[in-house]
Order: C-alpha cells, then structure tokens, then sequence
C-alpha cells in the first residue's frame, strides 16, 4: 500500500491545514490542551467550527488557555477536569459526557528523567502517555460509536525508534532505567494503540492514527533536561524546530482534514504518511514493530489487565 501523501509539508500550521474544512456540528477533546501543540489543535479546531473541550489537569490553567482561544477565534471551549494519573478523574470525566464524540485527540504526555511509578506500579511515562489515555478512549467508546465517523488521534514521537514495548519489563524492574529508552516505549505504545483501535472498531466506523508532531520546544521537551534539545538539535538529519502552530498541524490533519477521510491505522510525521525504516539509526520514518497487529493486541490486553487494577473497565 503507497503511503499517503498531502499537498502539505513541515512548514505548515494547524490553521493552513484546515482552511476551508467546516468543522461546525463535530465535537472534539483534546487531552493537555493549556499549552503548547495541544493548544494550538484545540484553537485551529475551534477555528473551524469544532465545539471543543479541553480534558486537562490545571483547570485554571485550562480557563486561561479557553479565554485566549475565545479571544482569537471568537467561540469558548468547554473544560473537563482530566488527570491522566488518575482513573477515577478519567472515568468521570467520561460519565459527564453526553451525546456523540467525533474526535479524541490524545495530545498530553510527560517525560521524566528519573524511573517513577504511579499508584498502581506502572512506570509513569507508560502510565500517562499510554494507560491513562487507552482508558479515556476506552471509556468514551461509546460516544465515539455513537459519532461515527469519528476519529482517534495518538501524539506519538520518533522517540519510538528508541525502544520496542517491552513487555516482559514495562516497568523496568530488571534493566537499567533510561529516560529515553521509557519514553520511547510509551511512544510506540501510542502507535500500537492506534493500529488496534483501528483494527477493533473501524468497522463501527471508529479510526485512529498516530503522529510526530515535530521538534517542538514546548513543555514536554523542556522536561527531557538541558542537555535533550541541544543533542536532538545537533543532528545533522533534523530539521529546524518547529513552531507549536507547525507541530500542531499533522495532528489537526488527522483530526479534521477530509484528507484523511477512511485512514487508519497509520503513523504521520510532517503532515505526511512516514516510511518504515529498519534501523534505529533513522531519526524519521516508522518502526515495523510499531505497526505491527500481534503488538498491538497484546498491548491492548496487557493495558486492560493493568488498568482493571484500578477499577471497573468497559467491555469493548
């Protein structure tokens, strides 16, 4: 199957993406949406007539970031309590939803440089950047069904060529912890939970991709040290980095873009499909265990073992 291309590239922003496309009558969330590329998807999705809702943990901080889209775009998005470290906010920020979803853009995601744990005993980039949203996304189904066609996107990383889903130590109790290596493997998590969602649901009309927004100095990159975005930087293969606006467009591409309309299941780097690569040398491109069916159905099942830890879970 020929990747899928569209007519734009690295340079464009979330805005350029979708002009023209009316959104109006969709209804979107998207998680960590205070700041950054988060912020810049919800603004460019309410811009084009999306009702929006911000899923985040600071809701002052999401009040602030709803005032500033309000003031540029001229509607208000609404704003969900979500802390993705903690199912019971998830779950009733589920239960406080009514109607139809037409788009889940999982955007939040942490990186630590020391190994953590949550509550539960999952190490805590695993737990947030993949649990925690395989949760809300489980738990919202419903709505999502009920949306069709309604789409799932995954904030994804190249971060992924780091490191498989190792699933006999998610929680690095035997190796060596390293920050990348636990990023990584919750950025391949992102992708495998795109392919399944894809494979599990897209025939009631439910499809999810995952992307690279881009190197972005926003947050989340701030968090990987001093020394993360100068040696990423320095990579003669990189391009320069990218506005939170630009990182923020191949997410806004799979959200809202009739571009994608019937495409699942697929990993989008620079608002283009990306190649398979077979070494982790490649700072671009996506890895075959990423895409892979048997991966992404273990990790489904293994995510629900470790998510019924925490409560009752939904049967899809």
């Amino acid at each position: 199957m020929a990747a899928l291309r569209t007519p734009f590239d690295r340079s464009a922003t979330a805005t350029e993406v979708l002009a023209g496309v009316d959104l109006g009558g969709r209804r979107a969330i998207v998680t960590g949406a205070n700041g950054g590329i988060g912020f810049e998807t919800a603004s460019a999705l309410a811009e084009a007539g999306a009702e929006v809702t911000l899923a985040v943990r600071d809701v002052a901080a999401g009040d602030a970031a709803a005032d500033a889209i309000e003031a540029a775009v001229g509607c208000r998005p609404r704003i969900g309590a979500v802390d993705l470290l903690e199912p019971q906010t998830v779950r009733e920020f589920a239960r406080s939803w009514a109607g139809p979803l037409h788009v889940l853009v999982c955007n939040a995601g942490i990186t630590v440089p020391d190994l953590r744990h949550d509550r539960f005993g999952n190490e805590l980039q695993f737990a947030v950047n993949h649990l925690g949203h395989q949760l809300l996304t489980l738990c919202l189904s419903e709505a999502l069904i009920a949306g069709a066609p309604s789409r799932v996107v995954a904030v994804s990383s190249s971060s992924h060529l780091r490191s498989p889903v190792v699933f006999d130590d998610l929680g690095f109790r035997f190796r060596a912890y390293d920050r990348a290596l636990g990023y990584g493997q919750s950025k391949t998590a992102n992708v495998l939970f795109a392919v399944d969602v894809t494979r599990r649901w897209g025939g009631d009309g439910v499809l999810a991709n995952a992307l690279m927004p881009g190197v972005v100095a926003t947050g989340i990159e701030r968090h990987m040290g001093s020394d993360y975005m100068p040696a990423l930087l320095a990579r003669d293969d990189r391009p320069p980095p990218a506005s939170a606006a630009q990182g923020a467009a191949t997410s806004v591409l799979l959200a809202g873009s009739p571009l994608l309309e019937g495409v699942g299941g697929r990993y989008f780097e620079a608002c283009q499909e990306a190649e398979l690569v077979e070494r982790r040398e490649c700072s671009a491109g996506v890895a075959p265990y990423a895409l892979d069916p048997d991966n992404a159905d273990r990790l489904w099942w293994v995510s629900r073992k470790l998510l019924a830890a925490s409560g009752e879970l939904p049967t899809a």
